[in-house]
């Protein structure tokens, strides 16, 4: 007689079954129950000493709101809320609003930020349920494509309201542009995202500026620049920080004419090692980073005409490159060196938006203007909760008094 070993494994539709994911959800679910309740417990407390005329607790719990699910990472999470009666005469009454789990709240966080990734990364609105399904499990049905219209919808109202805001009473310190691309393109061929971030006098990053252009021409960044200093930013940034595009620069000197310039270090080096064959570009590389991790500008200076001398022979336009913004490339040095590692590069773009940016790729889709606009103003908002200070925040004071630093270091005579 044969025995069947093979274990048959039920199959929901369309979904093998997940211990793991059934065990964190539930976990999940405990953790939610204990934060609110930890949040009933304190408002009881606070009026624990009330009393009704009978002598009765004027708070006392009174069960829990119809049971609603959460869409979160890990699917869908069912969680109740609990309520209280309020057994008080004719003052206001009582209730009881959670913060973690805010009326009408449906998804997590961290769903609304998944989403505009997933736009920029092409996938239509009519296929979200389909994505998210596969990423959520099937009870990610909330998420219809009316509901991503109308998300989208808000989102572009938001991002209005936030182009509207006064600025008048803001000050940074630097500055960091770029233009980003996206795959799906935008309606207009050669349309892009201007981005700007910039750094406070408490060493704060924040979006400050966010707008379409085309080509990163000058008149787009003119534009976004005088909208800035028409709100209020009437104050000149220490220092902008930048790749070579000239429309950016030629606007800032018209704008915020004393600002100083720093070209970006990561676009310099892929701009330099692109004119180089392959089997060059490692060693190149390496003599690049001599320059700007240099501790002094004397000594970057000597790395600066070094790799002019090793390679300007054969690789003439590449060293050309490189030479022609050599004034700007070492700007940094003239600030603390607690902040070099931040404005070398145009690195809090750069990261925001690695995945999903590109210089050269087309897709069938595109963006309008809108949907480009709001999927990128959520992007950064997302991504702006999670940025740190700058290290050696409190230089940041010093740069506005005009205190001078020589290779990253305050000069004490110029400080008194």
């Amino acid at each position: 007689m044969t025995t069947n070993i093979i274990k048959q494994l039920t199959d929901p539709p369309g979904f093998s079954p997940d211990p793991l994911t059934d065990l964190l959800r539930s976990g999940a679910q405990r953790l939610i129950e204990q934060a609110v309740e930890a949040e009933l417990s304190v408002l009881l407390e606070a009026y624990a000493s009330e009393k009704t005329d009978d002598g009765r607790a004027r708070l006392v719990r009174h069960g829990h709101l119809p049971e609603r699910e959460i869409i979160t990472g890990i699917g869908a999470v069912p969680v109740k809320v609990p309520r209280v009666r309020d057994r008080g005469g004719n003052a206001e009454k009582v209730r009881f609003t959670s913060t973690i789990l805010p009326p009408y709240l449906r998804k997590a966080k961290s769903i609304e930020e998944l989403l505009p990734w997933l736009y920029l990364k092409g996938i239509s609105t009519g296929d979200f349920h389909e994505a998210l399904a596969a990423l959520l499990g099937p009870n990610a049905a909330g998420l219809s494509s009316t509901t991503i219209s109308r998300l989208k919808a808000d989102w572009w109202d938001e991002y209005n309201r936030w182009q509207r805001r006064d600025l008048s009473t803001r000050r940074f310190v630097y500055i960091w542009a770029d233009g980003v691309y996206f795959r799906p393109r935008m309606a207009e061929e050669k349309q892009c995202v201007l981005v700007l971030i910039g750094a406070d006098e408490w060493g704060r990053k924040e979006i400050i500026g966010l707008a379409d252009g085309y080509r990163e021409s000058t008149q787009s960044w003119r534009e976004l620049l005088l909208d800035l200093q028409r709100r209020g930013l009437t104050h000149a940034p220490g220092l902008a920080i930048g790749d070579g595009a000239l429309g950016f620069w030629h606007a800032l000197r018209e704008v915020f004419g004393a600002t100083k310039e720093q070209r970006c270090w990561f676009h310099k080096t892929g701009n330099v090692l692109n004119a180089m064959p392959k089997s060059v570009q490692a060693k190149a590389k390496g003599h690049l980073h001599d320059i700007w991790q240099a501790e002094t500008r004397v000594d970057a200076e000597a790395a600066f005409d070094f790799f002019i001398a090793t390679y300007g022979v054969k690789y003439d336009k590449a060293v050309g490159k490189l030479t022609k913004d050599r004034e700007v490339l070492l700007a940094f040095y003239d600030f603390p060196a607690e902040h070099w590692k931040h404005i070398r590069t145009t690195n809090p773009i750069e990261s925001t938006f690695a995945t999903v940016r590109h210089r050269t790729g087309k897709t069938k889709g595109c963006l309008s203007r809108k949907t480009g606009l709001a999927m990128a103003f959520k992007l950064m908002m997302s991504a702006q909760t999670k940025w740190r200070k700058l290290d050696g925040a409190n230089r940041m004071p010093e740069i506005i008094e005009g205190i001078e630093f020589k290779d990253g270091i305050k000069q004490l005579q110029n400080a008194a």
